[in-house]
């Protein structure tokens, strides 16, 4: 790369991604805050002129439960714990936006379309759990097309994939070309961000990504072009998830601010690429201080931008660079 790349993206998937643990009663206002959160942030994202990549549940692309059902795929992923899957809840959920703004987000992804510099990426059809027993390899293709077929309605051609749960499966990545699905955010290189499913996954670890979060445990996360290209699918690995405010822990906010600052620059100047990623309901709530951590982050973009060429370009984008410098 002939300088640092800077990747943002969001998975966006508003109830779909947080149901089988938590619901609408304890987890609704982070959701609702959606509608508030993702305006402010396109704001911001031009303010600084920064590209994203929201990787977006294909049901979210449905205006109203009659197309939701209409685009499902016929295979469905027939999870040992039946919690998982989305499908037996569809005929109780809302008929649209309006009366059910958990589970519709339409007229968001029309915001973020008046963005053509922005990419929408895919984050499956349902949510889908690569990991979890009782999935397979057919179903998940299935999932792909159905995502890809419900984006296209809208004018979209999904190119990305961001596995839900980060719970990558390189069995899958043939699967992922065959769907047409040029890149992926893979894991950070840790054993501590390697993807579980929920039954394998443990509290130490939780509690160890917590404290890297403020404290750097497990290095930058920042990736040079012969690694991502290493892959069948272009591999464009996660660097930092950008942990929402706490009040109990905003005296570290510090900490948490230098740990991700310490990396973009470390990126940018050694023309490595960074990535961060959130989902857009972790600013659902106190939006105001979610946004001004942001606006710092994205400030200090701009001061690497100038002083090193440091540039944001989304997946795709990358992709496609990556790809057209590898055949000239």
């Amino acid at each position: 790369m002939e300088n640092g790349k800077f990747i943002i993206s969001l998975d966006f998937e508003l109830f779909w991604g947080v149901r089988d643990k938590r619901t609408i009663e304890n987890y609704g206002a982070n959701i609702l805050g959606v509608q508030k959160a993702i305006p402010a942030m396109l704001q911001l994202f031009e303010k600084y002129n920064t590209r994203v990549t929201f990787s977006t549940v294909g049901l979210l692309f449905a205006a109203n439960r009659d197309e939701l059902l209409q685009y499902c795929p016929a295979v469905r992923p027939e999870y040992t714990d039946t919690k998982l899957s989305p499908y037996p809840d569809l005929a109780t959920i809302g008929f649209n936006e309006e009366d059910d703004p958990w589970h519709f987000g339409y007229s968001l992804l029309k915001q973020i379309q008046l963005h053509p510099e922005h990419e929408i990426g895919t984050h499956t059809f349902c949510h889908y759990y690569c990991l979890e027993p009782g999935q397979t390899a057919t179903a998940f293709l299935h999932d792909l097309q159905a995502a890809k077929n419900i984006a296209a309605k809208m004018g979209i051609q999904v190119r990305s994939l961001v596995f839900p749960r980060n719970q990558f499966n390189e069995e899958y990545l043939a699967v992922c070309r065959e769907a047409g699905i040029e890149s992926y955010r893979g894991n950070p290189t840790s054993w501590l961000y390697a993807g579980r499913n929920k039954n394998d996954e443990s509290l130490f670890r939780r509690m160890l990504r917590i404290i890297d979060t403020y404290i750097n445990l497990t290095g930058h996360h920042c990736y040079e072009e012969k690694a991502m290209r290493a892959s069948p699918v272009m591999n464009i690995p996660g660097s930092r998830f950008l942990r929402p405010y706490s009040r109990k822990l905003s005296f570290l906010d510090g900490l948490r601010l230098r740990r991700i600052k310490q990396a973009m620059k470390h990126a940018a100047k050694n023309k490595l690429m960074y990535h961060l990623w959130w989902h857009p309901h972790n600013f659902g709530a106190n939006l105001a201080e979610n946004i001004a951590f942001l606006d710092k982050v994205l400030q200090y973009y701009t001061e690497l931008n100038k002083q090193y060429g440091f540039t944001s370009i989304t997946m795709s984008g990358l992709s496609d660079e990556l790809k057209a410098v590898g055949n000239g």
